[in-house]
């Protein structure tokens, strides 16, 4: 079966601002229709990436396509087809909730017949039919970026191009936003989203792990799991940050990640250094609540091939 065609081709791009290089020879590809996620750490050239996508920042060299149009060629020609969500969307919090949507309307064109039919189901869709009489600046953080998408949406683009959207947003707004995108993937819409927050990566039809400007891993989240070499153990202590420091170097531990109240261990054979590991904190007094081998995380993935890779530099 032939792959679904891209709304989304970033090939070789590059971009350095001085000495420092953002993007570092960054491919990859969005499928019509589906929730792309670029996910990695700040400073990782996610927004440096979003922005020369969006037409806003022209790359130092590299081809990109988004829509069927050419970004480098003509940015101007991209525009109408896409809505690009920064960081610090421009809300103005001096208008209130429908008067931000009217205005964003008049912005992209929408004439006001397309506009009311088009913003009952958007506000319905994220919570705020409620809430048009009210003021920006009197909102919550996670209604702003539900408002923000609202705005973003009201001309029916064909790609939404969000970067890191739940900054900063508590975790039932996370949940309500990410609700809100996957029924827009459902009507068509191909999203591209940033994140900083690696529990998001599995919310993604497919992503990339970027580090330092540059491509690690790219593909659906289950699979890219798979290829983690070796075995995750979970061991959940009070200890755990002393726990890590004595288990960063044992025998078969490949590396080491705090996870809430446990320490993910990476080895390279689960029972053996499980039973290794156990035996070692039982004849050191180390008390730990629990100590078993877990299906690897995003988390995971992402510290295992940054360790590795610093390695192999």
């Amino acid at each position: 079966m032939d792959s679904p065609s891209s709304d989304i081709e970033g090939r070789d791009l590059v971009k350095a601002f001085g000495e420092v290089v953002a993007v570092d020879h960054l491919s990859f590809s969005v499928r019509r229709g589906e929730i792309f996620g670029l996910v990695g750490p700040d400073g990782a050239g996610k927004t440096t990436t979003m922005r020369m996508l969006a037409g806003i920042l022209p790359p130092d060299s590299g081809d990109v396509v988004v829509a069927g149009c050419d970004v480098v060629a003509d940015p101007e020609s991209v525009k109408s087809c896409i809505s690009y969500m920064p960081q610090r969307f421009g809300l103005y919090e001096d208008l209130t909730v429908d008067e931000n949507i009217r205005f964003y309307a008049d912005l992209f064109g929408v004439k006001r017949k397309v506009r009311d039919e088009r913003v009952l189901p958007l506000l319905a869709a994220c919570g705020m039919s409620g809430f048009r009489s009210r003021l920006a600046g009197n909102l919550s953080g996670g209604m702003k970026q539900k408002l923000g998408l609202v705005c973003a949406l009201i001309h029916t683009p064909r790609v939404l191009l969000l970067d890191e959207p739940t900054n900063g947003v508590d975790p039932v707004s996370r949940r309500e936003f990410w609700g809100m995108l996957y029924s827009l993937v459902g009507q068509g819409v191909t999203i591209l989203n940033s994140t900083a927050y690696l529990d998001e990566a599995e919310r993604c039809n497919r992503l990339a792990l970027l580090n330092k400007g540059r491509v690690l891993l790219c593909d659906e989240p289950e699979r890219l799991k798979a290829t983690m070499p070796g075995a995750v153990l979970s061991i959940v202590s009070s200890e755990a940050r002393e726990l890590r420091d004595r288990l960063r170097h044992a025998p078969g531990v490949t590396g080491t990640v705090l996870v809430g109240d446990a320490i993910h261990v990476f080895v390279d054979d689960g029972p053996h250094r499980l039973a290794e590991i156990t035996r070692r904190l039982d004849a050191a007094g180390i008390e730990y609540q629990e100590a078993t081998q877990v299906p690897p995380s995003i988390e995971d993935l992402f510290v295992s091939a940054t360790t590795t890779e610093l390695e192999a530099a």
